[in-house]
């Protein structure tokens, strides 16, 4: 049996609008260490790699297929430990939403890019459960 080519079997990128792509770079490459795998400022846009999705940054306003509205959704960045990462990104100017929030399954850190795009800093320290 052949595989549906039309079914959906995985994501491999989201979209992180901005409306300056060098100091998004710089934040996304220099702050938070991500490794820059394209950087096409001709074409107004970046792609930086977390291991197992890539984020795609883009100026949507100089490609021409929108305008620009910040990720409202955090993007949960995965870090072996919340506090410490906390800690580093602070160090560097980065400012959090609150405390380190702790859901009795994982810590999370809550924060922006320098466009307002939500993220947050993420580590699940016990099993997930599922239900169904």
């Amino acid at each position: 049996m052949s595989a549906d080519s039309t079914a959906v079997s995985g994501v491999d990128f989201v979209g992180v609008p901005t409306r300056d792509l060098a100091r998004a770079v710089a934040f996304y490459g220099d702050t938070l260490g991500l490794r820059c795998s394209v950087h096409r400022p001709e074409r107004n846009f970046a792609e930086f790699e977390t291991g197992n999705l890539t984020l795609n940054v883009l100026d949507p306003e100089r490609m021409g297929i929108g305008s620009f509205q910040p990720n409202v959704s955090a993007i949960a960045l995965h870090v072996g430990d919340v506090a410490a990462a906390r800690e580093r990104l602070e160090q560097q100017g980065v400012s959090f939403a609150g405390d380190i929030f702790d859901t009795g399954v994982c810590h999370m850190a809550f924060f922006a890019d320098p466009d307002g795009n939500a993220l947050m800093l993420h580590h699940r320290y016990a099993p997930r459960e599922t239900t169904g």
